[in-house]
């Protein structure tokens, strides 16, 4: 029985993708059951209770459900303390509380992994609104080498007298590798060989629950993400988190808050329960998006598209770039992703002008939480390399389901030979 009309060479097509993945899938179910076992141990050893799952309204001193969640999640993450709040309103939210909790005018702030992700940049480098430039914040940068990965000398070179260091774990809008723990440890160690005082942060979007530990296992002093990608499992409607040191993450609290009342203060209202189950459920979610990721870099590979990472390489986040070579061609892409949507599958994505970037952006994200990128989804700046950036899929099948459709759109289109 078949649900969707999609043409029989691409089913083919799609036997043979899920053959080349067996190896792939079966490393990602080991992390996933590694991961989830983490889970539930800081769960039991915290002694998460269903009164945890309750809200509070007004002022919320002495949010027992709060607490508990943060208790939890510094558990699994590693480290000293968390901050996981539903007012972080997404990633750049908590990524700027972090920037803005810690830095101080005259202070240098060093990214070692090329520009930050677009949406970071008014909050750098903006002429307005309170950036970090107009606070008198100085920003330094390293790139990365021509392969994609970090120049260990450069960032030692620079790094001496910074007050914090800035890695993107993520590839953001290139076609750069991700980077993977090892690497950010190597990274972390090359700080330390020149500067012992830096803050070492690390925004995590997207990489959370893909390897068996997070960045602040091997040196990182602080971690940032949002939890509707990865630690959300789909279940969270909102919010995002920051995780490390605690004096650093209490500096965080004071930005998000007030001074003197920091983490002490902020009601939960009726976020407990989804935060909660979906960090329970977060490691399985992951599982599933990573599999649809692997899927799709074999299919389209053997399609003849040039896709990043490979199936068969090493992954670090949850995001597959596939390079499609032109307009029309990331359009149809988004387009067939969200008729494979749950949600608002009639619709048809356009490109526009979205807040935050220097070019028009199509975005494809048919959610049940607007936005969510655990939940599959695909967006792509309509500029040169022409690649789209998919990730998500909150069940294997329906994720695997939504790229078929996606590569059935561009043939049905005219943009697809096979």
């Amino acid at each position: 029985m078949s649900f969707f009309n999609i043409d029989g060479r691409l089913r083919d097509m799609a036997d043979k993708a899920e053959r080349l993945c067996a190896d792939a899938f079966g490393q990602i179910a080991r992390t996933a059951e590694l991961n989830g076992q983490k889970v539930l141990s800081a769960y039991i050893d915290c002694g998460v209770s269903e009164m945890h799952l309750k809200g509070t309204t007004g002022y919320g001193y002495n949010d027992a459900g709060r607490d508990k969640l943060d208790e939890a999640a510094a558990r699994i993450f590693g480290c000293e303390a968390a901050l996981v709040r539903h007012g972080f309103v997404n990633g750049t939210h908590a990524l700027s509380t972090a920037l803005f909790g810690i830095l101080r005018p005259n202070d240098t702030l060093l990214c070692v992994t090329g520009r930050p992700y677009d949406t970071l940049s008014e909050v750098i480098f903006g002429d307005s609104g309170g950036s970090l430039k107009e606070f008198g914040i100085k920003y330094a940068e390293v790139g990365l080498l021509p392969d994609g990965t970090p120049d260990y000398e450069g960032i030692k070179r620079a790094a001496e007298g910074c007050k914090m260091i800035y890695i993107q774990r993520s590839r953001g809008y290139s076609l750069r590798p991700s980077l993977d723990i090892d690497t950010i440890g190597r990274i972390c160690a090359a700080v330390r060989e020149v500067n012992t005082n830096a803050v070492i942060m690390t925004d995590n979007c997207y990489g959370e629950f893909v390897e068996d530990k997070e960045p602040v296992s091997v040196g990182a002093d602080l971690i940032a993400g949002s939890l509707i990608k990865n630690p959300g499992g789909g279940i969270a409607r909102t919010g995002g988190y920051i995780a490390g040191k605690r004096e650093l993450v209490d500096l965080c609290a004071y930005r998000l808050t007030t001074v003197g009342t920091g983490a002490e203060v902020g009601c939960s209202l009726d976020e407990n329960r989804e935060m909660f189950l979906g960090l329970f459920l977060a490691p399985q979610t992951v599982e599933s998006a990573l599999k649809t990721a692997v899927f799709a870099s074999a299919l389209y590979e053997l399609l003849g598209y040039e896709v990043y990472p490979r199936y068969n390489e090493k992954r670090t986040d949850i995001i597959t770039a596939l390079r499609l070579g032109n307009e029309k061609a990331l359009c149809a892409f988004c387009r067939g992703i969200q008729k494979g949507s749950p949600v608002d599958s009639m619709a048809a994505p356009e490109p526009w002008d979205m807040p935050g970037y220097d070019s028009k952006v199509i975005m494809a994200a048919g959610a049940f939480t607007m936005g969510a990128s655990i939940e599959l989804s695909a967006d792509a700046p309509l500029r040169e390399p022409y690649a789209v950036w998919m990730q998500g899929g909150l069940t294997y099948p329906t994720g695997k389901t939504g790229v078929l459709l996606a590569a059935q759109t561009m043939l049905d289109e005219g943009l697809l030979t096979i």
